[in-house]
């Protein structure tokens, strides 16, 4: 299965579950336009991005929209979103960026 250079997965980890439905922008360097928007599938990933793009060397954001999602569970959090600020210098490797998520807190790591 072919996916996208970069890829990312969010787990609720107060429920020890995906979180599915998170709308997630993508940005390059200083851009205020993402470069693709997507939603997080059923597993909680973005594989594939609808927007294709090209992969090069700088910096890249990837933007969570938490505050509709938590909503949606009938869950506060303390983060109405999360962003996740990363410097690829390597174009011919896969970046996969997954977040683990709480109401009251979150972390990431960079996965395989």
């Amino acid at each position: 299965m072919s996916k996208s250079a970069i890829t990312t997965h969010i787990l609720d980890t107060e429920k020890g579950c995906p979180a599915s439905g998170v709308e997630v922008r993508l940005f390059i360097n200083d851009a205020a336009e993402p470069i693709a928007v997507a939603a997080t599938d059923q597993d909680g990933r973005i594989i594939n991005w609808p927007q294709s793009f090209s992969l090069t060397a700088g910096e890249y954001r990837l933007c969570f929209a938490l505050a509709p999602w938590f909503e949606q569970q009938q869950r506060q959090s303390f983060y109405p979103s999360a962003t996740i600020h990363f410097v690829i210098t390597d174009t011919g490797s896969h970046y996969h960026v997954p977040l683990l998520l709480s109401g009251h807190g979150y972390s990431t790591y960079r996965g395989s």
